[in-house]
């Protein structure tokens, strides 16, 4: 089968077009036909690195993302079938190598793709929205009428995570370049900030917010807590640096919340996700589609920090 291998760290020229043995599926497992495979940022640091979040060091195959048709379920599966559409992503944080033609993984960290989305809409979905939804409904606890902040709401997580909080009842906020406000109308906020001209705790400075999903992380994360009202929460999915415990437990002491979140594999968030798609509460948006072949072109083009919405590798037709 063809995969996409990172070699080694470097730029988007370590990947490789490779032949290499189709995986099979074993106990528990199902071997997925993959269709198309979402890029994420997670893609491209593991591939500037060397490794991957769970310290595992390349040669690897990149992606987590997968949309596809399982071909083959292993002993003890009963919730699919071969010829079943499927979503997930598996294994994370251990390497899925969804940049491939086939992958095999555990059968509960897939569900049926959402009824209504094709595999290259169904492909940009697991990720970014699972990261959304473990942030502002499992952590956060996004109530009706809370005012959400999401920064880089135009983003791969933040354009999802702006509608699932609006399918909550919240008042959404988003920061983003101006050019996509309307975008972010379009979608359910209420409110939009444009970064490079105004100073959003400025901006919140009366209002405040009750929840605030940090996409950004580093500095920004304690202007973000300033704007948190008495029990609001901040849910940060990038990995903390050494000032935030420090920020943490000053935010506890005004009554706040502060924690870091990781997605993990969802079935059950999944069909959440899925709900939500077909109720036609949630749309995912396509910035660009590649084929595989030329994943190093996606990692280019998203490490440029100005798509919108999410870049899919197409794989089978």
């Amino acid at each position: 089968m063809r995969a996409i291998v990172a070699e080694g760290p470097g730029g988007p020229d370590v990947l490789r077009v490779v032949e290499t043995d189709r995986p099979e599926p074993g106990p528990t497992e199902i071997l997925v036909r993959v269709h198309a495979a979402g890029v994420n940022p997670v893609d491209w640091k593991t591939r500037a690195r060397g490794f991957g979040v769970d310290g595992a060091e390349a040669p690897f195959i990149p992606g987590y993302d997968v949309s596809g048709v399982v071909e083959a379920v292993g002993a003890g599966v009963t919730l699919f079938r071969p010829g079943d559409a499927v979503y997930g992503m598996p294994r994370f944080p251990h390497f899925a190598g969804a940049y491939a033609d086939y992958v095999t993984a555990p059968s509960r960290h897939f569900a049926h793709r959402p009824a209504g989305l094709d595999h290259v809409q169904a492909a940009a979905l697991p990720l970014a929205a699972l990261t959304a939804w473990q942030a502002l409904v499992d952590t956060a606890d996004v109530q009706p009428g809370e005012r959400v902040l999401v920064h880089a709401a135009a983003g791969g997580v933040g354009h999802l995570a702006v509608q699932i909080a609006k399918a909550r009842g919240a008042h959404v906020i988003g920061t983003a370049r101006e050019a996509k406000h309307a975008f972010l109308r379009e979608l359910g906020a209420d409110e939009t900030i444009d970064y490079t001209q105004q100073d959003f705790a400025e901006v919140l400075r009366d209002t405040g917010a009750d929840v605030v999903l940090e996409t950004i992380g580093g500095p920004q994360t304690a202007r973000s807590l300033s704007v948190l009202r008495p029990g609001g929460r901040l849910v940060s999915i990038v990995p903390p640096d050494d000032a935030f415990p420090a920020a943490a437990e000053a935010a506890r002491a005004e009554g706040k919340q502060a924690g870091f979140v990781m997605v993990e594999p969802d079935r059950a968030a999944l069909l959440e996700i899925a709900k939500l798609v077909e109720d036609g509460r949630l749309r995912v948006r396509v910035d660009t589609t590649l084929p595989l072949e030329k994943a190093a072109e996606a990692h280019a083009l998203g490490e440029t920090d100005r798509t919108t919405g999410k870049i899919v590798l197409t794989v089978a037709d």
